[in-house]
């Protein structure tokens, strides 16, 4: 499956830029979105390929020995992986505001918040498998407690300190990619009593960007149907 978003930019022009990736990862969309906000969308062809750590993906592999989207195939064939990489190559390909701003104070705001997400994300993906993608028979309880407990923690953070009125970056694309996964996978409520967190998703979620890269799909695991 193919895809080609139809964003202008003038800045990588005559190039070949391919993205490995899956319509229903975060880290994924995370690049995605981050390269349609840059206005690098139409210089990218997207390649959906489904990943699971059951069920190989020799395409993948042969990108990216970790066997995980996504990937960023440059024209050179050089690969870049992981989300976080590929949003520093992408910021320095246009010549607008940057998103993960080079220096200074508000560079480690961006890269703390961009962390937070990640970590958020990942304590999701390891909730999930204890709650839903692991034989029942094999899912531990505690650890699906604790990881539970991280995503609980994060939200009331973002309820406390994130900045609403602040100007689009990276962070904030790696956050709201992340909450919508997390709702889409149903793992866990963050909108009830935290108000503030609440709006700015439902704002976010409105841009462009997001809308054209909604979430669908299910995790093919080898042995086990689609979850």
């Amino acid at each position: 499956m193919t895809a080609r978003f139809s964003q202008k930019s003038d800045d990588i022009q005559n190039t070949d830029h391919s993205l490995l990736y899956q319509t229903h990862s975060p880290f994924a969309r995370k690049a995605l979105v981050f390269a349609l906000e840059c206005g690098l969308g139409d210089r990218i062809e997207v390649i959906h390929q489904e990943t699971s750590p059951t069920n190989r993906n020799d395409r993948v592999f042969a990108a990216n020995p970790l066997g995980k989207v996504p990937v960023l195939i440059l024209p050179d064939g050089m690969a870049l992986f992981d989300s976080d990489v590929i949003c520093e190559y992408l910021d320095s390909l246009h010549t607008g505001r940057k998103l993960i701003p080079a220096t200074g104070a508000e560079r480690w705001q961006v890269l703390r918040l961009q962390a937070l997400a990640q970590g958020m994300c990942d304590a999701g993906v390891l909730y999930r498998w204890e709650t839903n993608r692991r034989p029942e028979h094999l899912r531990y309880p505690p650890l699906a407690e604790g990881q539970k407990t991280k995503l609980i923690e994060t939200f009331d953070h973002l309820e406390n300190e994130l900045d609403p009125k602040a100007p689009l970056d990276g962070g904030q694309i790696a956050l709201a990619t992340g909450l919508d996964w997390i709702e889409f996978r149903e793992l866990a409520d963050f909108r009830t009593g935290r108000p503030r967190l609440s709006q700015w998703y439902e704002g976010f979620c409105a841009r462009p960007s997001m809308v054209q890269t909604g979430f669908s799909g299910q995790t093919h695991d080898h042995g086990h149907p689609p979850s």
